[in-house]
Formats: structure tokens, sequence, C-alpha cells
């Protein structure tokens, strides 16, 4: 079982998926798993933090460093999202499914954009 609320998955914009792997298998030494043709997810092993490049859809403006998803786990989405929704963060997009769990974004007051996902239910 993973600890509760503990960041545990960062998500990164890229221009070009291809080059950032190569990048980071080559400094690094991470390891990808291709989820189609717009997501890598990453395994930084000893780093004890994983994570995922996403492309930039076409004519979308990048900004370095400003598209970055931290991405938290909860073993409850539902109790984890209404504490958000009660501390004043935003929900930016509703739970949805993805390849291994379910998840949601939302905003905190500050502006930050985030994420908290779970294992999908039986």
């Amino acid at each position: 079982m993973k600890p509760d609320t503990k960041l545990n998955y960062l998500e990164f914009a890229t221009l070009d998926i291809n080059a950032s792997k190569c990048f980071f298998t080559q400094v690094f030494n991470w390891y990808f798993t291709d989820y189609g043709d717009s997501y890598a997810a990453f395994f930084a092993g000893e780093a004890g933090l994983d994570g995922g490049f996403f492309a930039l859809d076409p004519g979308q403006q990048y900004s370095p460093g400003s598209h970055v998803l931290p991405v938290f786990y909860s073993a409850d989405l539902t109790e984890t999202q209404q504490k958000v929704i009660q501390a004043g963060g935003v929900i930016t997009r509703p739970v949805f499914t993805f390849p291994g769990g379910r998840r949601f974004h939302f905003r905190e007051p500050g502006g930050n954009e985030l994420a908290v996902w779970s294992e999908c239910l039986e």
C-alpha cells in the first residue's frame, strides 16, 4: 500500500517526447513505458519519484516550468477531493480514469494546478 497523500508522481510537458526520453535515460538512467504517442511514464528508480512526459497539443503555448503537474496519491479519492474543495481548491478536471487508476485535477488558492490519483475501484 502506498503512503496516503504522499507526493509520488510528477508530469512534465514536453515539445519532443522522444528527445526527453533519450535525455533522461542517458543522464539519469530512467526507463519509460509509452502509453500511445503523446504520453510516456518514467520510472526514476532510486529517486523514489516516478512521473511522465506529455506532448503539448499543437499550437499550445509552452512556458518552461509552467507545465509541471505534481500528482499526489490518495487511498480515498472522494475524501481527498472533498478536502480540496473545503480548503478552497477549485476542481479543474473532475475524476477520470486512465491506465492504472483514476484521478482529478485542482487549482489551489495560490494558482498552482495539482492532481490526486488512486487505483481503480474493483
